[in-house]
């Protein structure tokens, strides 16, 4: 048997955290999967949905096609299954029209709807789809990562000299502005504060000084490691709700203690305390840096906790079986799991 694999980009973050891990589950099952990188010309988007209908079936990983390609490659495919990891339906948190878009409703509804299953990312973007398809076709699968790719943070330094560490994609850095005063208050407490940015782009942030360090894929679980504290900060609207938390995941799997808000998938991962601390205003995250600045064995023992979540919840080795057995039962048009199984609370993402 074979899965296509349909993605934006093979570099994008939801292909390498989200599809590439389990193809090896699949190969145990006697699946072969392909991952594509959709053509953007149309005469070669119109070949690859025709090679649809020569595989057993297709994932579509986030993208909502127009509505003609949508219904050729449903004519084509044997079975469709979508993938997605954000609020698609509407626009993002810093969309200069704002939120809400008509055509992005409709070609989000348009795809589920097309879809024989759904694999949603989190809880809210799980309860989003079954309000169109009902529950019975919908798996709530969370962004994992692998382990055993990310050594540990030593937390040996004290005082002047600890890192605080963001990772993520440059549309992303408009966050980092919105805690910027967040930061400048840790900075002014506590000299010799720095924040490592692991990115392509780097801003500039009054109040703190900025580490640069360019993104590779495989350089950033050390960069991430060579850190102190990670932080993360979404904007309290709906796009964020549909957040899965690769971030902060990515943070915690490295050992680090997370500072983040408390909102969305936040409030799953970071449990106040144990893995991280949950922070809203400046005072409120100078104080938890500051705590953990001065700590390096709290620091320790936050972020043993937190990889030991990530471990047991999160971690590719976990899901990937059982990834790879949803699909297989959706291919063989057997339901090898209940939906509401991966609805499990203990599998949220």
């Amino acid at each position: 048997m074979k899965l296509l694999a349909l993605v934006e980009n093979l570099e994008d973050p939801c292909c390498r955290y989200r599809v590439r891990p389990f193809g090896p589950a699949l190969a145990e099952l006697g699946i072969r999967l392909e991952i594509a990188q959709l053509c953007r010309s149309p005469w070669g988007r119109l070949r690859q949905l025709r090679h649809a209908g020569r595989v057993d079936g297709v994932l579509l990983q986030r993208k909502l096609l127009p509505f003609w390609q949508l219904m050729l490659l449903r004519r084509w495919a044997r079975k469709l299954i979508y993938d997605l990891d954000d609020a698609l339906f509407q626009r993002d948190s810093y969309h200069p029209k704002g939120p809400h878009s008509w055509q992005r409703a409709f070609a989000f509804c348009a795809t589920v709807r097309a879809s024989d299953a759904v694999l949603a990312g989190n809880r809210y973007l799980a309860e989003r789809v079954a309000r169109s398809i009902g529950p019975e076709r919908v798996y709530r699968v969370p962004t994992c990562v692998d382990c055993q790719r990310y050594p540990l943070a030593e937390h040996r330094q004290a005082g002047a000299g600890v890192k605080l560490v963001w990772i993520g994609q440059p549309s992303n850095l408009p966050s980092l502005f919105c805690i910027q005063a967040h930061l400048a208050e840790a900075a002014r407490r506590v000299a010799g504060l720095s924040l490592r940015i692991i990115c392509n782009r780097f801003p500039h942030l009054e109040g703190i000084r900025v580490l640069p360090y360019r993104w590779s894929e495989e350089l950033e679980p050390v960069a991430l490691a060579e850190a102190d504290i990670g932080i993360c900060w979404l904007p309290p609207d709906t796009w964020s709700l549909g957040k899965c938390g690769l971030k902060v995941l990515q943070s915690m799997a490295a050992g680090l203690p997370v500072v983040a808000n408390p909102f969305g998938i936040h409030r799953e991962l970071v449990h106040h305390g144990k893995t991280g601390f949950l922070a809203e205003t400046p005072q409120q995250w100078a104080e938890a840096i500051e705590q953990l600045v001065w700590n390096p064995a709290l620091r320790r023992a936050v972020g043993h906790q937190a990889r030991t979540l990530v471990e047991e919840q999160y971690n590719v080795a976990r899901w990937a079986p059982r990834w790879a057995k949803i699909v297989a039962g959706i291919l063989t048009a057997k339901r090898v799991l209940p939906a509401n199984d991966c609805l499990g609370k203990k599998e949220a993402a």
